[in-house]
């Protein structure tokens, strides 16, 4: 069986594969396509449908006419042949539904402020006014992977596991804090010299499933492990979030679907040593995260979402779709 970095190589691999041969045929196909695409969200029970309008309408907050700016693209000219990285890759695939003379605009990477005008982003802050920072399902293959957790939470290890690297200085302080406390297994995997006395060997998404808390920190924007973090068998720990994507991490309930931990880390160990006494409540949050992220892994849904949030987005800047 293929595991760990490997198998995460092929996961890898199959995105590229998939969404360049995806691109192939002529948009206009697409194009053609996307009625009978729209049409399919009719055919949801009504629970669905709710669900999906609720996601569309926190993803895009646009709800006046808004003017873009003259630096907005057009999109003939987003192409697949420019460049080819999951950014491109993920926004093509629901740009290529619309006309070609939409525009819009878009930031890809790790974006923590809210855009001037309208644009499609992977990224925003979480609090205060961020209805221009407009949210894709973007660089899905490295923010939506997950494995299978082969482990029962009864069976796991007593401790708490965080291994990545730690280039900020939130992150570092959480080392500095945590490294030495009895029950906690974290480590930074990088070579900088500033987390050289915290640095520990690379540990698999397999190795950590083993440990009953597995911490979830952010780094530039969100943490990129909540997400199997919360597929998984194991109880997630993170300070409340300040960023959000596509997860809707602004709509994840304290105590409910994940243990929250002072931004100082303080009561990490209080935390640890409440829920290894408490093991029925470790295992309904548990529950509770693994019904949230199971949302985000139906690939009919996910598409009308994306297309809705597309959709309204080009309705809001008045362009025709």
């Amino acid at each position: 069986m293929v595991s760990g970095k490997n198998a995460y190589r092929a996961h890898k691999l199959m995105f590229y594969t998939c969404g360049l041969l995806a691109a192939l045929p002529p948009r206009s196909l697409f194009r053609h396509r996307r009625d009978a695409l729209m049409a399919t969200f009719d055919a949801l029970p009504i629970t669905n449908q709710e669900a999906i309008i609720s996601r569309v309408t926190y993803y895009n907050k646009i709800d006046t006419p808004t003017t873009l700016s003259n630096n907005a693209v057009n999109n003939q000219d987003f192409s697949l042949s420019l460049k080819k990285s999951t950014y491109h890759i993920d926004f093509y695939n629901v740009a290529k539904y619309f006309p070609t003379n939409a525009m819009y605009h878009y930031r890809f990477g790790d974006k923590t402020f809210v855009p001037d005008v309208p644009t499609f982003v992977k990224s925003r802050p979480i609090r205060g006014e961020n209805c221009n920072s407009v949210l894709l399902k973007l660089d899905s293959v490295r923010h939506f992977y997950k494995v299978k957790d082969t482990y029962d939470y009864g069976a796991k290890k007593d401790t708490l596991v965080w291994r990545g690297a730690a280039h900020q200085p939130h992150r570092q302080h959480f080392l500095e804090k945590c490294h030495n406390l009895p029950r906690c297994d974290v480590g930074a995997t990088d070579d900088k010299n500033v987390t050289a006395a915290y640095r520990k060997p690379f540990m698999t998404i397999e190795q950590q499933l083993k440990h009953k808390f597995i911490f979830s920190i952010e780094g530039n924007d969100v943490a990129t492990n909540l997400k199997w973090i919360m597929a998984s068998n194991s109880l997630c720990f993170m300070r409340r979030p300040i960023y959000e994507t596509w997860f809707m991490e602004g709509t994840l309930i304290p105590g409910y679907h994940y243990v929250e931990v002072s931004d100082d880390f303080s009561d990490l160990e209080e935390k640890i040593d409440y829920y290894l006494s408490h093991p029925k409540e470790a295992e309904a949050i548990i529950k509770n995260a693994n019904r949230y992220i199971s949302d985000f892994f139906h690939p009919q849904q996910e598409m009308l979402a994306s297309l809705q949030v597309f959709e309204r987005y080009l309705i809001q800047t008045q362009q025709s779709v």
